[in-house]
């Protein structure tokens, strides 16, 4: 465009304004350049270049810029028969340059086979030969692994080619579609955003109101569009539409193609919340139909803000989520690598959104995603719309709203016509802190007296519970794992097994180091304090009853090697034993005869076992205690007296987390030397934090009974021992 820019300044002294008037011709147009004939005695002619003149004090600057013809709205050789002139007022034009090809990582192994194809038919052209069949042999084989590839794709390679930079944008999409479409622009407070569209078209003679986010299809657009990220402006744009449309009675249709909502600190101090929450509300009770076609990925409440619609489009490649799985990822596993994982945990395709009635209908696109053919993409677009509007538009104002509101309560749970029960039920898991050690205590305690009590090898029941108690131990260690982010090092680590020549051959060094690494990494993480208690309980609990299984089996094989050792003769003497014992404890006095046979058959019991090399450490007689019942009574409160006094003891001293620390001691190396320190330190501390004198006055006291009621010297002491704490 060719301009003209005058400086005009009064730099004397002694003239006023009124000296400085002079003659003005009226414009004249010379082509394209208007300007004046005569100005303070400057003629045109003069101002062919940039010059400046001075007369008496007064200066002017003048300068021709060339411009380019015809930018905007609309070229000047324009037809008049053209079925879409308003296209020309649209800032949307196509690119000078094609986009550069962009491959994905999963599409590599095609994009190398169809270069593979290309190269084999120049060579058969160059050579003259007929490789023809072959050639469509090979051909036909590639599209169906190009089908195959694209019908399974995985959560994060659907979302991968959402963010294809070849997309189609959103008006790529209108303007295939429409026979005549405005852009429409500004807030009416000041700001147009460029990241969000809005306008009227036509579909089949039918206006719409088009409301998207737009991104841009180069880094250049890109910038300016802010990358499809509206700020408050944007999302106030849409709202002063959708109040438009809903006026003249124009039914909307919005695209959704946006990371989010710009979450700038200048965006929030004009109040993005505000403004998203405001179009969120006022889309419930607008009178026309909505429709909302996910062109791309949708992004939280930025892609909510325009998707409340009474029908949820989503093509085929396309993603809706609450939070992307980079950053899902960085939350839960601590790293974006796990995005893969994230995606297929959070649910965000189309399909996954389709199977659980969120969106209505899925778009089909072209193999190779919508950037292969824009137009055939904006074309199935076009057609879900206005089936999608077909019925709608037989539906009158209020079952518009009320088919609006069951959708989104439908989402909620919500069903027509059943009542709500006002405090829902729910089952949820109880938290690992909050598991009582004492639940854990006396399940220990009774699997430890049902191991001691079982008669034979193997209890099923003892069985039973210590296979639930492992079932629960595996399941605790596979989700500590994966909370400590281990999961990926275990999974590589299972293949690397996998791929070994020999599978039962020990594992090699580099293998046993990272098998290593990966132990001592999850012994590290679970000996923080306060961390997996669960987890930690579990462990104790199962390595206890393994011991005690362990115990059990060794004291039957030794008796079952003993018993056949043991000849014949020497198993009536130990009956003559048993008689004798039986005779003793109901306090029947013994013979002299019976007296000699039982110390014969002491002697010959002790050879038979020295000569089946065991080692005889002492014998010992058998005392059967039977207190009184108010003895017992009393025995038992002293011992839960004690007991309590020592859980005081501890909550006094603060020794708590010893105890735990000592614990894991226990369940890594119970015969350490921290082991036996914090033992010591505990018990230090527990003696020097109890009160026993009201302790040692009741034990003394119940020591006395006990002394009285015995019958012998020998019980009385064993009555004594027993009442000692």
């Amino acid at each position: 465009m060719a301009t003209l820019s005058l400086t005009v300044g009064n730099c004397g002294r002694g003239r006023n304004s009124e000296d400085l008037t002079s003659e003005f011709v009226p414009q004249l147009s010379l082509g394209s350049v208007f300007l004046t004939k005569r100005l303070y005695g400057l003629n045109l002619n003069d101002l062919e270049g940039p010059k400046v003149r001075t007369r008496k004090k007064f200066r002017v600057g003048a300068e021709i810029k060339k411009w380019k013809k015809h930018d905007y709205p609309w070229p000047g050789d324009i037809d008049p028969n053209t079925k879409t002139p308003l296209k020309y007022l649209s800032f949307f034009k196509p690119l000078d340059e094609k986009p550069k090809p962009v491959t994905l990582a999963f599409e590599k192994p095609l994009v190398d086979l169809e270069k593979q194809l290309i190269e084999v038919r120049r060579m058969a052209e160059d050579t003259g030969l007929d490789f023809t069949d072959q050639i469509n042999a090979l051909e036909a084989k590639y599209q169906q692994a190009l089908k195959d590839l694209y019908t399974h794709l995985t959560p994060i390679q659907r979302l991968q080619i959402a963010r294809h930079p070849n997309r189609p944008t959103v008006l790529d999409h209108i303007l295939n579609m429409t026979e005549k479409w405005v852009e429409l622009h500004g807030d009416r407070a000041g700001y147009d955003d460029p990241a969000m569209i809005t306008g009227i078209g036509s579909i089949e003679g039918r206006s719409y109101l088009f409301i998207g986010h737009q991104k841009g299809r180069n880094t250049k657009e890109n910038i300016m569009r802010n990358f499809a990220m509206p700020t408050p402006h944007g999302y106030r744009k849409a709202l002063r539409m959708m109040k438009y449309a809903d006026h003249h009675g124009f039914p909307i249709v919005t695209f959704v193609d946006t990371p989010g909502a710009f979450a700038d600190l200048r965006s929030e101090e004009l109040g993005q919340g505000e403004a998203i929450a405001h179009n969120l509300r006022t889309m419930f009770g607008l009178k026309v139909p909505i429709i909302t076609v996910v062109t791309g990925e949708g992004g939280s409440g930025g892609a909510l803000a325009i998707g409340c619609a009474n029908k949820l489009l989503m093509l085929e490649n396309s993603a809706f989520y609450v939070a992307s799985p980079e950053a899902c990822a960085a939350i839960l596993w601590k790293s974006s690598q796990a995005a893969p994982k994230a995606a297929e945990k959070l649910r965000i395709t189309a399909q996954e959104h389709y199977r659980l009635k969120i969106a209505d209908g899925i778009i089909p696109e072209p193999l190779g995603g919508a950037h292969a053919d824009p137009f055939w993409a904006s074309q199935q677009i076009k057609h879900a719309i206005v089936e999608a509007m077909a019925e709608l538009g037989r539906m009158n104002t209020e079952q518009l709203l009320h088919h609006r509101m069951l959708k989104f309560r439908s989402i909620g749970g919500f069903q027509e016509g059943i009542q709500v029960e006002p405090e829902r039920k729910r089952k949820m898991k109880p938290s690992e802190a909050n598991t009582q050690p004492a639940d854990l205590e006396s399940e220990l305690e009774n699997l430890r007296k049902k191991i001691l009590e079982a008669k034979g090898p193997s209890d099923p029941v003892t069985t039973q519970v210590l296979e639930k108690l492992q079932e629960d131990l595996d399941t605790e260690i596979t989700k500590a794992f994966i909370a400590m982010g281990l999961q990926d090092k275990i999974e590589s680590l299972k293949l690397e097994l996998q791929r070994a020549p020999i599978p039962d051959q020990p594992l090699n060094k580099s293998l046993q180091e990272k098998a290593n690494k990966i132990m001592q990494e999850f012994k590290q993480k679970l000996s923080q304090p306060g961390a997996y208690l669960g987890l930690k309980q579990k462990l104790q609990t199962v390595n206890m009853a393994s011991r005690l299984i362990e115990l059990k089996n060794k004291s039957e094989k030794l008796k079952s090697e003993v018993n056949q050792k043991i000849p014949t003769t020497v198993k009536a003497k130990l009956e003559l034993l048993n008689a004798a014992s039986k005779k003793l404890s109901n306090g029947e006095p013994l013979d002299t005869n019976l007296v000699e046979e039982v110390e014969k058959a002491k002697k010959e019991l002790e050879d038979v076992l020295k000569s089946a090399n065991l080692e005889i450490v002492g014998t010992r007689k058998r005392t059967n205690i039977a207190a009184a019942p108010e003895l017992e009574e009393d025995l038992s409160k002293v011992n839960e007296e004690i007991k309590e006094e020592i859980q005081r003891a501890v909550t006094r001293s603060g020794l708590s987390e010893k105890i735990e620390e000592l614990k894991l001691e226990i369940v890594k190396d119970s015969s350490s030397e921290k082991v036996k320190e914090l033992e010591t330190e505990i018990r230090e501390g527990i003696a020097a934090a109890l009160s026993v004198t009201p302790l040692k006055e009741k034990v003394e006291s119940l020591r006395e009974k006990l002394a009285l009621s015995s019958k012998d010297d020998k019980e009385s002491k064993v009555g004594a021992e027993n009442g000692r704490w």
